[in-house]
């Protein structure tokens, strides 16, 4: 249990960061930000197009970081063990 406490302040600090770039994919990747002027023009973009079928697969990848994140700093942080 030793090797825990030296492993996971890195969990923490890693999937919180891929959370936050995961977040921010995620936010890129939807189309309700075509309210944006630049977004209207990335709407038609065929590169944009073949991203955008990759935000649901986005939201199952920051989920599950998300709930890597909270566990471990919940057993790092509230465990008695």
């Amino acid at each position: 249990m030793e090797i825990f406490y030296v492993i996971a302040p890195w969990i923490i600090i890693i999937s919180g960061i891929m959370s936050v770039i995961s977040g921010l994919v995620i936010f890129l990747s939807c189309r309700c930000i075509a309210i944006w002027k630049f977004s209207k023009k990335l709407m038609n973009n065929e590169s944009f197009k073949k991203f955008f079928q990759k935000h649901c697969n986005i939201w199952w990848i920051f989920w599950a970081l998300v709930i890597v994140h909270a566990i471990v700093a919940w057993l790092y942080f509230f465990s008695p063990f």
